[in-house]
């Protein structure tokens, strides 16, 4: 161990020397003894005099309830360390309860069975069931590790687009901290104290239509929900979102097809449009751009017919 490290704690040295592991996966090889420390067990917190001999014997645990399955991938870029996936509207990310199986997560184990020995199978970050859109996926530890931090730093650009009710102005910025609904568990809100998590939307107008708007979104943080909940927030809900819309009148202005398109939307209006970031091992620059699906592009048609008859 470089001398220089002395007086800092294993946990803070393991996780200077071995940065392609997180922080909490090397904690956790400590407490199971798969560290030594001059040949002997150690402590998480112990403090490190420098020059010490430090030994690691990883353990990447397979999640053998994980089955593959042959559901289909949107692959839109793929080299042997990450995968960029155009995830459809409706599919679950990750098994949870409800969800066992039918999950993106079942089908990169079939599209590669090694992600089996990732952590999430090299999930870095989620997209809600009924958002579509682009997500990116390590095919390795080392690339997880990268991705995991360059996300938490804010160094991968996320912008979405969304068909949202009402006129908001023509662009903004909107910062408040979001943590679970203190009454309603599956659902997220904007909290106040220790409860929330800080979090950052912009946005921008693309168009306005008769009673609705169409606008481009970049997060600057991921927390649950965090579009469709600073949205609500505003006074402008997604179109079609099932938790945070709420029950919204027909707007007799609107043609009897695009009140049907909007009142029979049974998805949040939303979609992950574009990823750009710098690779984590070959440090290329990468962007992404997946345009509208389809329902989403029909639902733009009408509202901007809509518009222009008006």
């Amino acid at each position: 161990m470089p001398r220089e490290l002395a007086g800092r704690r294993l946990d803070q040295v393991l996780g200077q020397l071995f940065g392609d592991y997180s922080r909490t996966r090397l904690q956790e090889w400590v407490r199971q003894g798969r560290v030594w420390v001059d040949g002997e067990a150690c402590q998480v917190r112990q403090r490190m005099l420098g020059g010490e001999q430090l030994r690691v014997e990883p353990r990447l645990a397979v999640q053998e309830s994980w089955l593959p399955e042959a559901l289909g991938l949107d692959i839109c870029h793929a080299d042997q360390h990450l995968l960029v996936v155009n995830k459809a509207a409706g599919l679950v990310v990750h098994p949870g309860a409800g969800n066992p199986k039918g999950t993106l997560l079942n089908a990169l184990l079939h599209f590669d069975p090694g992600l089996a020995s990732l952590p999430r199978a090299g999930i870095v970050h989620r997209l809600d069931k009924n958002t579509s859109g682009l997500l990116v996926v390590a095919r390795s530890l080392e690339c997880q590790t990268h991705l995991s931090r360059m996300i938490a730093q804010r160094q991968v650009t996320r912008r979405y687009e969304a068909l949202v009710y009402g006129h908001p102005p023509l662009q903004g910025t909107i910062d408040h901290p979001i943590g679970r609904h203190p009454r309603q568990r599956t659902r997220m809100a904007i909290s106040t104290g220790n409860r929330g998590k800080p979090a950052l939307t912009h946005y921008r107008c693309l168009a306005r239509f008769q009673a609705h708007s169409h606008l481009a979104l970049r997060l600057e943080t991921g927390r649950t929900h965090q579009i469709r909940v600073h949205l609500c927030h505003i006074g402008h809900p997604i179109i079609g979102d099932p938790e945070y819309s709420g029950r919204r009148p027909a707007v007799t202005a609107l043609s009897n097809n695009s009140r049907r398109l909007v009142a029979d939307f049974k998805r949040q209006a939303l979609h992950a449009k574009q990823l750009a970031f710098s690779h984590p091992i070959t440090h290329q620059p990468l962007e992404f751009t997946q345009e509208l699906p389809p329902d989403m592009q029909s639902l733009l048609q009408a509202l901007s017919d809509d518009s222009t008859a008006g």
